[in-house]
């Protein structure tokens, strides 16, 4: 890949990095995982990225075939970004990638989350074991966007698009919906808030919720030091290693 920087390693994860290592390229390819997006949409999802940032890294991702631009049949008529089969094969790195994240003991969890991130986050943390006997499904819609999520026989399929046969139908923005499902937070409390609202079955909502716990946190190996040794280093010009 020619990018701006290269490992100029014979190791494949080596090349890897040299594909997916700059700043926000991972995230690109999070953002069209569910489906194609437009220029505009991609901005939206990724509101800390500039236009010229975003341009470059869909730019790289072409080039080494990871992304494909294509315009959409009228009357559509517009430029779409979508990933090729190969670059469709990074969910799981992306999964991978996010398990290992979660049990960080400094993960930000009050951190705003977009709502196909949300979505694959889902995908990446459900347990098949917890959803045993639990067939039901569920129409999630989440601002502009309208996700199902179907489980039978310990299975899940959440997907973008409108359930069949919803047992119960949620309305939220995405952080409500994680505060709910990753954060403990009660389904009156969310209601409460005034947006996160419930049609339905509401015992199948509160089975949902279960089914996708965090992994075990990570040690903290770091502490710092009591404030009189911190005063103390200070003084003497010396820090902590």
């Amino acid at each position: 890949m020619a990018t701006k920087r290269s490992y100029e390693d014979g190791c494949a994860a080596s090349h890897g990095l040299d594909l997916v290592g700059e700043r926000w390229a991972l995230l690109v390819a999070r953002e069209l995982m569910l489906g194609p997006k437009r220029f505009t949409d991609l901005r939206a999802g990724l509101p800390g990225i500039s236009p010229n940032v975003l341009t470059e890294r869909l730019e790289e991702l072409e080039r080494v075939s990871i992304l494909q631009r294509r315009k959409l049949p009228p009357p559509a008529a517009t430029w779409v970004y979508e990933l090729t089969e190969w670059g469709h094969e990074l969910e799981p790195v992306l999964m991978a990638l996010g398990r290992w994240a979660a049990r960080s003991p400094v993960l930000p969890m009050t951190n705003p989350i977009n709502a196909d991130a949300l979505i694959l986050s889902l995908r990446t943390m459900f347990d098949a074991g917890r959803a045993q006997g639990f067939d039901a499904e569920l129409e999630l819609r989440l601002g502009e966007a309208t996700y199902s999520a179907k489980f039978f026989e310990g299975e899940a399929q959440i997907d973008t698009g409108a359930a069949l046969a919803p047992d119960v139908v949620v309305e939220s923005d995405p952080n409500t919906l994680a505060g709910v499902v990753y954060g403990g937070m009660k389904i009156p409390d969310a209601i409460r808030t005034g947006n996160f609202h419930v049609e339905g079955n509401r015992n199948v909502l509160k089975r949902f919720a279960t089914l996708f716990p965090m992994p075990k946190q990570a040690p903290e190996l770091f502490s710092a030091p009591p404030p009189s040794l911190r005063a103390r280093a200070a003084g003497s010009g010396r820090s902590r290693p």
